[in-house]
């Protein structure tokens, strides 16, 4: 069981923090180097406690087991314009050495019933605590601003209809999950003419700055 919430979900929150610090300073490299970023913007969260004992009753998941079998307690997500960024992210993620990754799943090749796709990458990331170092399981999810739209909505429907959505509405989902990946593929299409004008903009706007 746990009894005090605040002292267990501390270190989630830290390497929540922590991570994304990191990970947007990948991007402010790129930017220092005039380079494409694959990396759009970074958020994180901690799972609030209702939905920790929500999923934990779902996954019948012993609450004294949390941090070993629940791997998104803490979690981030990093968005991308376009799909080759997740291969780039993913990519990123690997070399790194201030963690370890214990697992990857890719719902892009391989989606979803309900039409979802992402990149999940599921690392143990070391908190350093008054007490020594902690081991903690944080999910990282790497999709492009699409899939983070229909991924949004999906979730906000998902608890309106507590996971059982009627029949109408998940066809319409998977539909729009289709074409939330055909307007990726699309931008892929044109990659060069987008990364060239916003180029473009960003000089003009550094110009019109100084």
């Amino acid at each position: 069981m746990v009894k005090h919430w605040d002292l267990f979900l501390g270190p989630y929150k830290q390497a929540v923090e922590e991570l994304k610090v990191k990970l947007k300073g990948i991007r402010t490299q790129y930017e220092m180097k005039s380079m494409h970023c694959p990396i759009e913007f970074v958020t994180g969260r901690v799972k609030p406690i209702a939905s920790i004992l929500d999923k934990a009753t779902r996954k019948g998941i012993p609450l004294d087991r949390l941090e070993e079998e629940m791997q998104d307690i803490a979690g981030l997500r990093m968005m991308c314009q376009f799909v080759d960024d997740i291969k780039s992210v993913v990519e990123l993620l690997r070399q790194r050495t201030d963690f370890e990754i214990v697992e990857e799943r890719n719902y892009i090749s391989q989606k979803k019933d309900s039409g979802y796709r992402s990149y999940h990458v599921v690392v143990r990331y070391p908190v350093q605590t008054i007490e020594g170092e902690k081991n903690i399981l944080v999910e990282i999810q790497i999709r492009t601003l699409a899939m983070n739209f229909w991924a949004t909505i999906e979730h906000s429907l998902n608890y309106k209809y507590s996971g059982k959505f009627p029949e109408e509405i998940r066809e319409r989902l998977q539909r729009a999950a289709e074409a939330a990946y055909l307007l990726d593929e699309e931008m892929s299409k044109i990659r060069g003419e987008i990364q060239e004008a916003q180029a473009i903009f960003s000089r003009k706007k550094e110009t019109k700055d100084e």
